[in-house]
């Protein structure tokens, strides 16, 4: 089993903390503009929509906590 590692990673911030993401998706949340220059993300739902699922597995208890979910 692969675990996922913060090595390469970089963050942002949501409002709810900070996500680690890989290079890719941190590129990509750059080009789509889902960031001030800040570092900050205030659209989470768009932004969801545009990472990875590696990315989303890395962060799943901050991304739960911010939909609001009960699992």
């Amino acid at each position: 089993m692969h675990l996922p590692r913060s090595q390469g990673r970089k963050t942002v911030s949501v409002m709810r903390g900070l996500m680690m993401l890989c290079p890719a998706c941190y590129d990509s949340i750059h080009e789509e503009k889902l960031v001030d220059e800040k570092n900050y993300v205030a659209d989470h739902e768009t932004f969801f929509d545009v990472i990875c699922p590696g990315c989303e597995d890395l962060n799943r208890p901050l991304i739960d906590d911010m939909l609001g979910s009960s699992e």
